[in-house]
Formats: C-alpha cells, structure tokens, sequence
C-alpha cells in the first residue's frame, strides 16, 4: 500500500510540473526579456516587469490551455479507474 501512496504522489508531481511549465517558461522568458530592456534603458519601473508578464501567462494559457486540460482530465480518469483496485 505505501507504494502505490508514493507512486501516486509521483504522478501528482509530474503532472503538476507538465501542466504548469508552460506558463512558467512563459513567464520567465519574459522576464529576462524585460529585465534586459530595463538594464539596457536604465528605466526601473515596477509595473513594467508585471503587465507584460501577465500578458504572457495569459497568452501561453490561452494557447496551451486545451493541451493542459487533455493532460489533467487523462490523469483524473486514469486515477478514477485505478479506484476499484485501491480499495482493498
């Protein structure tokens, strides 16, 4: 029993990476780009950072949101059929 405890808890990770990644790659990338502008134009303005990296998670959520939601929903059925054979 503890195993499949710990094998689940390593497909909820793995999930959780998979599915979040893109936004946060997204995020990052835009970051960098930003902070390459505000180092380069010496302009330090808070709100400058946030707006485009919102824009940006947005952006990658509209985009890779169908291919999220596929992910998760093949997790949850696949954790729904597995029910019958937890309960033991």
């Amino acid at each position: 029993m503890p195993d499949i405890v710990m094998e689940l808890g390593r497909q909820s990770l793995r999930v959780a990476l998979l599915v979040s990644a893109p936004i946060i790659v997204a995020s990052l990338a835009v970051g960098l780009l930003v902070s390459l502008f505000q180092a380069t134009t010496q302009i330090h303005e808070q709100t400058l950072v946030f707006v485009p990296k919102i824009l940006a998670s947005f952006a990658a959520l509209l985009f890779f949101g169908p291919w999220m939601l596929e992910k998760l929903v093949a997790f949850t059925s696949g954790l729904l059929l597995a029910l019958p054979s937890f309960i033991r």
